[in-house]
């Protein structure tokens, strides 16, 4: 997705604290952490998996779907890798 280069930075960053969160629900597994506080963690993981999920999506939206210029066939071809992860993701 070459789109993606010119923000790859904040998406850097932004998986790399995702990595952290991923941390910190191991740390809490492995230090016997209460239930609601390992719940709490990993609902924080998926909101930030589904942030970055989102802002893809849409650059993704942007780039090879509703972006002027594009043919027909880019575009079908770019509504039909969207619509490949959507329904991977919906499962």
């Amino acid at each position: 997705m070459a789109h993606l280069s010119h923000d790859n930075a904040a998406l850097l960053a932004r998986v790399r604290r995702i990595g952290g969160q991923v941390g910190a629900v191991e740390r809490a597994l492995q230090g016997e952490a209460g239930c609601a506080e390992v719940l709490q963690l990993v609902a924080a993981v998926r909101g930030a998996v589904n942030g970055l999920l989102d802002e893809i999506i849409a650059d993704h939206l942007a780039a090879h779907v509703a972006a002027p210029g594009l043919s027909d066939a880019e575009r079908a071809q770019g509504a039909e890798e969207l619509l490949t992860v959507i329904r991977r993701y919906a499962k």
